[in-house]
């Protein structure tokens, strides 16, 4: 059958380079669980401007896409971002199942 889907929500904009690392680390995470991880705030600043209003909402609505192939939507860390909000929502209205973890990868 293959590894389940899981997509990676956690805050990119204040302290941009440390949270690619931390959401690289949350993604490792996911996978030596066995899953497979979707972190679209990870990928799509490779190639869109997330300063730029346009390109920052299609980075967000591709991510949303993205997160319709998902079995669970995993949030990382005790501060929600706009974006993680829409998530979460999504995930919500979708019936996607929510996990919730620390930064340190606890679940609670």
């Amino acid at each position: 059958m293959g590894r389940k889907i899981v997509y990676i929500c956690s805050p990119l904009r204040r302290s941009y380079e440390k949270n690619i690392v931390k959401a690289n680390l949350y993604s490792r995470f996911a996978y030596e669980q066995d899953c497979l991880p979707i972190a679209p705030h990870v990928i799509f600043p490779q190639f869109l401007d997330d300063e730029n209003k346009t390109e920052r909402r299609a980075g967000m609505d591709m991510g949303l896409q993205l997160l319709d192939i998902c079995s669970e939507l995993w949030v990382f860390g005790t501060r929600i971002s706009e974006g993680m909000k829409a998530e979460i929502e999504k995930a919500k209205m979708k019936g996607i199942s929510i996990r919730y973890f620390s930064e340190s990868m606890e679940e609670g």
